[in-house]
């Protein structure tokens, strides 16, 4: 284990990153990181920092391809670093790492995964950087992993998801951790089903009853223009049983003829997968993501929201910029995908996206808004420095817990169709922004 070393190199970055500091953000360096592409910085990292009430941990790839974990003190800048020996295929933008705290304090790691074995570990002992050897979760359809990630339940379990089989026909599967007795149990072993013909590119989260929110868009092939509608689920039982907006208990697995529609969205209109989802205070959930809307020739990011009668669509942004998607692998695009946060601490539930738009400058861009019955979005960057291809990932316990957003940050390059882009090593850092 290592403290970080900050050489004349990093010493001119760490300045020019302490000269961006204010009252509400500050960004703090952790060390040089792999950037070729966007394994380290892209929205399949959830999460790629997790925290409890005292210290932070973050993952990342070193420019070797080594698996590294950082952990400090909430509120100082110092990290320890721990070079694991556990490596990935970083040439692949979706191996990425993914991490999550268990109430007991332990954390857990998942890494490598693009239609790959299982490859999961977590600490020795709650606060600390050493990681058991790889280990099952429940010894079935662990061959062929695509997309973990792991969520906190309100008692302390985690759930890890992730998809069974190929793109264009895979299904989703779920694990439930229990933490006392430290054992993995499948809760459902298809719950979104492909059927054979398709796959679905989800989302999720939990709001502050405990309630699971799940949404996706439906891909008919690997082709990325193949993307269409936006489907809904949710479960009150920790994922035992899900049902629809109306009460309607799903039989599962849900497919494309059962599955709720909060959004109808054409194949061939650049509508991306794997997205932010959110909830407010009543247990409302809230989707963004990005499309081209019939009839217009530039994509824009939208607003997905149910009221507790019924969905809305509604445009955040007014870009003036096309592009179009195609094809397989990961994609060099002008606009990252968005993650969502909800903030409902005032008299009404203030709406928070992040992203990263070539418009912009390619910074991170904040847009908020406060009614969404009127929104009027306003855009702020939270940079004033490009990064990339970056895309938004984030510490949502610490969000959960303090209101505060801790972002990963790093410029990273992104070459089309898993080709790289000839970076090289840039400073991870992560981000921290209060609201106020």
């Amino acid at each position: 284990m290592t403290k970080q070393k900050i050489t004349p190199a990093l010493a001119l970055i760490a300045c020019s990153l302490a000269s961006f500091s204010s009252a509400q953000t500050r960004l703090v360096p952790i060390a040089p990181a792999w950037a070729k592409n966007t394994i380290n910085a892209n929205i399949l990292r959830y999460d790629s920092i997790v925290s409890d009430d005292t210290h932070q941990y973050v993952g990342f790839y070193d420019p070797e391809g080594c698996m590294n974990l950082a952990r400090r003190t909430l509120g100082t800048t110092e990290w320890k670093i721990k070079r694991t020996p556990y490596t990935g295929n970083i040439k692949d933008a979706h191996n990425t790492i993914n991490l999550m705290l268990d109430g007991n304090g332990f954390l857990h790691v998942s890494w490598d995964h693009h239609n790959d074995p299982l490859r999961y570990s977590r600490s020795i002992a709650p606060g600390s950087l050493e990681l058991t050897g790889k280990l099952s979760m429940v010894g079935e359809r662990e061959d062929r992993v695509t997309y973990p990630e792991f969520h906190r339940l309100p008692d302390g379990d985690l759930i890890f998801l992730y998809r069974a089989g190929r793109s264009g026909r895979g299904d989703l599967v779920m694990n439930r951790y229990h933490r006392k007795t430290q054992t993995w149990e499948r809760l459902q072993d298809t719950l979104i089903s492909g059927e054979g013909e398709r796959s679905a590119y989800w989302q999720m989260c939990i709001d502050p009853f405990g309630t699971l929110h799940l949404s996706w868009v439906w891909r008919e092939s690997s082709d990325v223009a193949t993307n269409h509608d936006m489907g809904y689920a949710r479960s009150r039982d920790g994922g035992r049983t899900w049902e629809k907006t109306t009460g309607e208990r799903y039989v599962l697995p849900i497919t494309q003829a059962t599955a709720e529609y909060a959004a109808l969205i054409p194949q061939n209109h650049e509508l991306i997968n794997t997205n932010g989802i959110a909830a407010d205070r009543a247990g409302r959930p809230y989707m963004a993501t990005y499309w081209r809307p019939v009839g217009t020739d530039v994509p824009q990011y939208h607003l997905i929201h149910h009221d507790g009668s019924k969905w809305h669509v509604s445009p955040i942004t007014r870009r003036t910029t096309g592009f179009r998607l195609g094809g397989g692998g990961t994609k060099r695009i002008p606009i990252s995908r968005a993650r969502i946060l909800i903030d409902s601490r005032g008299s009404t539930d203030r709406t928070y996206v992040v992203f990263r738009d070539a418009e912009r400058g390619s910074r991170i861009t904040l847009a908020t808004a406060d009614n969404l019955k009127n929104p009027d979005w306003q855009f702020v960057d939270l940079t004033d420095f490009p990064v990339g291809m970056w895309e938004p990932s984030l510490d949502t316990l610490r969000w959960e817990r303090a209101h505060e957003l801790h972002l990963y940050v790093q410029n990273v390059g992104q070459g089309d169709g898993e080709t790289l882009e000839d970076f090289p090593p840039t400073q991870a850092s992560v981000l921290e922004w209060r609201p106020y």
